[in-house]
């Protein structure tokens, strides 16, 4: 009795938890489709906001930008983050406390901290090298950067969870080192891989302190430019001066 009255608390407790988390959500989607520009009362259907979304050049570069961002910069986390989180995996049994302290420095920086350093690293390497622009290609490797660790962590997590002896038997079975990797090792770490790749890519799409101290003039995502408009609709108007 007292087992099943625990169960449906959490339960309850679960439901308003998912309410409480997603309510906002429906309420701006719902004030998405109203038909005056009011945050407060809605006054009817209509789908002229995002008529006026399609049809603005700028919101569309900034999505495509974020989205190109988000797809290339998870996809080369997803394969470097692997590679590290499977050689921290092989080689737990060393000291490797100055390896797991980097890993965990770019998760515990703040953002700012972590976007002022990539900026000053790209300016110093382009002032002398005339590399590394400001632009797409400098934020892709500031989200890499910041990615990597996630992959990593997921896959030593999934990884440190099996059985060891697996291997060994992989070794007993006369499997090759390749026919390892993939009969044994991808399917095996698929779910981590999905569950890392999503990660970064959810990752890459919220941010915008990163990616403001490394974009370049054509190169603002979807963020960038929600905030650059924000700041022109709310600027106070000037007071006139008094006569």
């Amino acid at each position: 009795m007292k087992k099943r009255t625990l169960q449906r608390g959490l339960s309850t407790f679960w439901w308003v938890t998912i309410v409480f988390l997603y309510l906002p959500l429906l309420v701006v989607m719902l004030f998405s489709f109203n038909a005056s520009n009011s945050a407060a009362n809605f006054t009817g259907f209509s789908l002229r906001w995002y008529e006026r979304l399609l049809g603005n050049e700028q919101i569309i570069s900034a999505f495509w930008n974020s989205l190109v961002l988000a797809i290339v910069s998870s996809v080369m986390a997803l394969v470097i983050g692997c590679l590290i989180g499977y050689g921290m995996y092989r080689h737990r049994h060393r000291k490797l406390g100055w390896l797991i302290v980097l890993i965990y420095l770019p998760i515990v920086l703040p953002d700012i901290v972590f976007g002022i350093s990539e900026m000053a690293f790209f300016v110093s390497i382009h002032r002398h090298t005339g590399l590394l622009q400001p632009g797409l290609g400098t934020m892709i490797i500031a989200h890499v950067t910041f990615q990597i660790p996630f992959v990593a962590l997921i896959v030593y997590s999934r990884l440190v969870g099996l059985d060891a002896t697996l291997f060994e038997a992989a070794k007993d079975l006369y499997a090759t080192p390749f026919k390892r990797a993939v009969h044994f090792l991808m399917p095996t770490l698929k779910p981590a891989l999905i569950s890392a790749f999503f990660l970064s890519f959810t990752l890459s799409i919220d941010d915008f302190v990163i990616s403001f101290f490394t974009a370049g003039p054509e190169s603002a995502t979807l963020p960038i430019y929600i905030w650059g408009r924000s700041r022109k609709v709310c600027r106070p108007r000037s007071m006139p001066l008094p006569r």
